[in-house]
């Protein structure tokens, strides 16, 4: 038997929108580097991987890597692993997901046809806009912040936020994971609109990023006075994420589509030294 694998397309229910994450699921530990050469063969903004704790009745320990490095925190990855978890029968229908990660305990559950995250809040503070921040993005911000991981840049209109043409040689001088653009939507449907961009990590434009979210939350809720949110991440896949606000946590909720399965053949079973090689078969 192989390392089964699964690529579902999270904050969508369409395939071949919203974004792609590949979600591994594995029997026994691996090194670091065997996990980071997987990712770096999937070749998706992020590679999931599982872990069942004592048969998966504690949950599953959880870790996500992008092609370049693991990262501490990733929304579109969980929502994606839930649903393989659900999908695969590894996970009752109407049971919670306990992913034990970097970023502590998350949790996910069904909610009819969408999935809900348990994440952590992440507000930003008003920042001084870094060295190459603002020529990388080619626009003066109305408010520039900085979270945990990002720093997070407002701009006058949703037309700015689409305009966009970054260079990511001069954001990759920026120190930290990423920077989310946002602003006001032109269309009543969503509430704000926002592109990610983390060249840092090896990825110039995340289609939908979930821990965004978890900063654009608070940062809305404190502009628009409501706690519940919908907002649409404008890059060329797109995608839709539903945010609601309680205390220091966010729920956020997505849906998602499995559009491949495969497995990761017995030699993939080797060290990170060695190569990997994936066998994937379509799954409508």
């Amino acid at each position: 038997m192989g390392i089964e694998i699964v690529q579902v397309d999270a904050f969508t229910d369409t395939p071949f929108r919203g974004n792609p994450a590949a979600v591994c699921f594995l029997e026994e530990a691996h090194d670091d580097a065997w996990l980071q050469n997987v990712a770096r063969e999937m070749n998706l903004s992020e590679t999931a991987f599982l872990r069942p704790r004592d048969h998966g009745r504690e949950g599953y320990d959880l870790r996500w890597f992008t092609p370049v490095a693991e990262v501490d925190l990733c929304g579109h990855a969980t929502v994606a692993s839930a649903h393989a978890l659900w999908e695969t029968g590894r996970l009752p229908e109407n049971a919670r997901a306990l992913f034990h990660t970097r970023s502590g305990l998350l949790t996910a559950e069904r909610d009819s046809d969408w999935i809900e995250l348990d994440f952590p809040s992440l507000p930003d503070e008003p920042a001084a806009a870094p060295t190459g921040l603002i020529r990388g993005l080619g626009i003066e911000p109305t408010y520039v912040g900085k979270s945990r991981f990002d720093y997070v840049v407002e701009l006058e209109s949703q037309a700015a936020v689409l305009g966009l043409r970054p260079d990511f040689a001069l954001l990759r001088r920026v120190e930290g994971r990423g920077v989310i653009v946002t602003s006001r939507p032109a269309s009543p449907e969503y509430d704000f609109v926002s592109r990610y961009f983390a060249p840092n990590f090896g990825i110039d434009e995340d289609p939908v990023t979930g821990s965004a979210h978890c900063v654009l939350a608070p940062f809305w809720t404190g502009r628009l006075g409501r706690r519940e949110l919908t907002g649409y991440q404008a890059s060329p896949r797109g995608g839709v994420v539903r945010v609601r606000l309680e205390g220091e946590r966010v729920r956020l909720g997505g849906k998602a589509v499995t559009v491949l399965r495969g497995e990761l053949v017995q030699g993939a079973r080797s060290l990170g030294s060695e190569g990997v090689s994936a066998k994937v078969g379509a799954h409508s």
